[in-house]
């Protein structure tokens, strides 16, 4: 019913940049709160960022001031700019979206995921 995609990881070495994209499609009637999770090998699933769908944001400490979160709502799509990447921002990084798909029904979707590695 409802997919998200990720795209924008790869390779970086450290101080580098990457932004991350994740567009939502199919039967979406609006999405509210989009998030960005990540995974390193070893460690649980943890929450970096989030945007409301009027745009207010929080981060976790350890990305504040290097990551941006932002949003095109008319593209279903949320977006993460990651700036002065560190080696332990390496994971592979998820989108999360909470869809309202009726009137009556919301659920939160996940995407596939991304890998970002930061290396030298």
């Amino acid at each position: 019913q409802v997919q998200l995609v990720e795209s924008g990881g790869g390779l970086v070495q450290p101080g580098g940049s990457l932004r991350l994209s994740c567009a939502a499609s199919g039967s979406i009637f609006s999405i509210a709160t989009m998030a960005w999770y990540r995974q390193a090998p070893g460690k649980l699933r943890e929450w970096v960022a989030r945007i409301t769908s009027g745009g207010s944001t929080n981060y976790v400490d350890s990305v504040k001031d290097r990551f941006t979160i932002s949003r095109d709502n008319a593209k279903n799509t949320v977006y993460l700019q990651m700036t002065s990447l560190k080696p332990e921002d390496t994971a592979v990084y998820y989108c999360k979206a909470q869809v309202q798909t009726s009137h009556y029904r919301v659920e939160d979707y996940w995407g596939q995921g991304t890998q970002v590695s930061v290396s030298s």
